[in-house]
């Protein structure tokens, strides 16, 4: 959601000694993780028609809703 849909963009190059933010996903999504980017969110910051890196989806508020009342985990913001 918000600034963190940018996450989901392949290719990152960071610097040296800085969180790579792919990498990390990645791990989480070769483990199984589901990853999902507020669709809304994308379009507020010119991401429509970018293409997301793979596992990560693009998805919306009602989704949310369904992974969140399904979800055993307690979720913060």
């Amino acid at each position: 959601m918000a600034d963190a849909v940018g996450c989901g963009i392949p290719n990152q190059n960071t610097p040296q000694g800085y969180y790579n933010i792919e990498r990390m996903l990645k791990s989480v999504i070769l483990k199984g993780g589901i990853v999902k980017a507020c669709g809304t969110c994308m379009d507020a910051r010119g991401f429509t028609d970018l293409k997301l890196m793979d596992g990560v989806e693009r998805s919306n508020m009602k989704e949310l809703t369904e992974l969140t009342l399904t979800s055993e985990k307690v979720i913060t913001f």
